[in-house]
């Protein structure tokens, strides 16, 4: 029996279209009701004439599935309006934009993360959405504070959270099981997660290592900092300085001289943060370290069954993180439409129960309370479990990170890995990367 939804507002479409919705998403018909923030009235664009917006993002089969379907649904409520869609996977994605961009040929709507929002908004590369969010024809209304901020650049909105996600540790349930050590706990110290991690080698006979080495995890240096009332960032500038980096990589240095993480080889393998390469999957470490949204993808490469956790450190350290965005190319000849449809899939009931949490938790609170119960599979629920559990306990969202970023976290990586391997010195590394980061952010 499918579950029962609570009514959402605006419906405003007629009963024939609501058959056909109805029937195409297996979902009971909807009585008008009151779910403010939550709608699913027809598309209020004014283009004229028929429309074909083009539309990009990464991801696997499983996105790219969801995601046309959502689109469908937008075009059977606007038959005017059409898409046509390019996926690929993450490695080389920001190539391809990017030679996009240097001939202006952006698709009309794009997916983008906080590594380049920032960049994108100075080149003048994303539509400037801050006009149609204060009309509210893009209602940000049902999204948590943090999540609107994450996607404000120099005062403007220039993208929307396609789903919120937070820094996790995945661990493997089953293997602790085995070596019947204690699941970690959310919240704990770094000092305290190293020492469980220690505990897991030594039970496993170093078979396994406890945890993933974070040392070059830009994911973690932030958190860390946060939680020692820092930032990664202060506007355009490193928001720390070579004494606390030198601190964070001899706290992984004393982790790895007690065989708490695997060797250098081993953790540069999983560098990536490509899911495949994660080593709690591979069963070569216990833990490691992703996004929550990312769980039910880890889960589907492993046998044993994942668990989640927040990050080391207390949860006012994390915020309402966008998974990624969904963006308007500047040059677009359609802006009403490209809004119209971004505001479709980030605050729409009907879509949101398509889209799942596939990008992570939905946006929209709202549409999160719209499309309880209809979430099946087991490791979203634990990821959406776990995204409950902290939400009132978030800190305050930082601006998103400034242009440069992407190289500061390819150097952090770096850094850290010449350090493992004793081509470097903690302090001639430390040095360097200030160094090269500093730059990178000046450029």
């Amino acid at each position: 029996m499918p579950p029962v939804r609570p009514p959402i507002d605006r419906l405003g479409a007629d009963p024939g279209r609501r058959r056909v919705l109805g029937a195409l998403l297996g979902a009971p018909l909807l009585a008008a009701g009151g779910l403010a923030g939550c709608t699913d009235g027809p598309a209020a664009s004014t283009d004229e004439g028929p429309v074909e917006l083009s539309v990009f993002w990464w991801g696997g089969t499983k996105r790219a599935e969801l995601t046309e379907k959502a689109l469908r649904l937008y075009s059977e409520r606007n038959p005017r309006v059409t898409f046509r869609v390019t996926w690929q996977g993450a490695d080389g994605y920001y190539d391809r934009l990017a030679t996009q961009a240097a001939g202006g040929n952006v698709p009309d709507l794009i997916q983008l993360d906080d590594a380049v929002l920032t960049e994108y908004a100075h080149r003048q590369i994303v539509l400037d959405l801050s006009e149609r969010v204060a009309d509210h024809r893009l209602d940000l209304r049902g999204l948590p504070e943090s999540l609107i901020r994450y996607g404000t650049v120099d005062g403007r909105t220039m993208a929307v959270a396609g789903g919120q996600t937070l820094a996790a540790v995945v661990f493997n349930r089953d293997l602790l099981r085995e070596l019947r050590v204690p699941e970690p706990r959310g919240g704990m110290s770094w000092v305290d997660y190293i020492a469980w991690a220690e505990q897991v080698t030594e039970a496993s006979d170093g078979r396994v290592a406890g945890t993933m080495d974070p040392s070059g995890d830009y994911r973690a240096l932030w958190l860390w900092l946060r939680a020692q009332g820092g930032e990664l960032y202060r506007g355009r500038q490193l928001g720390f300085g070579a004494d606390e980096l030198i601190g964070w990589f001899e706290l992984w240095q004393r982790a790895r001289s007690r065989r708490a993480t695997p060797g250098a080889a081993l953790v540069e393998q999983a560098d990536s943060g490509e899911p495949a390469r994660q080593l709690v999957v591979s069963g070569l470490t216990a833990a490691s370290f992703a996004w929550s949204h990312q769980l039910p993808e880890l889960q589907r490469l492993t046998e044993s069954e994942l668990g989640v956790i927040g990050f080391p450190g207390p949860p006012g350290s994390q915020w309402a993180r966008a998974s990624m965005y969904w963006a308007g190319f500047r040059g677009t000849r359609h802006p009403d439409t490209v809004i119209d449809v971004i505001n479709f899939l980030t605050t729409n009931g009907e879509a949101g129960a398509v889209l799942g949490h596939e990008r992570g938790l939905n946006a929209s609170v709202p549409v999160r309370r719209y499309t309880e119960g209809s979430i099946t599979d087991p490791a979203q629920q634990r990821a959406a479990a776990f995204n409950a559990s902290i939400a009132e306990q978030l800190g305050p969202a930082p601006a998103p990170p400034p242009k440069g970023h992407a190289k500061v976290r390819t150097l952090l990586v770096a850094a850290a890995e010449s350090i493992r391997s004793g081509r470097a010195g903690t302090r001639a590394a430390t040095s360097r990367f200030i160094a090269q980061a500093n730059a990178a952010l000046a450029a």
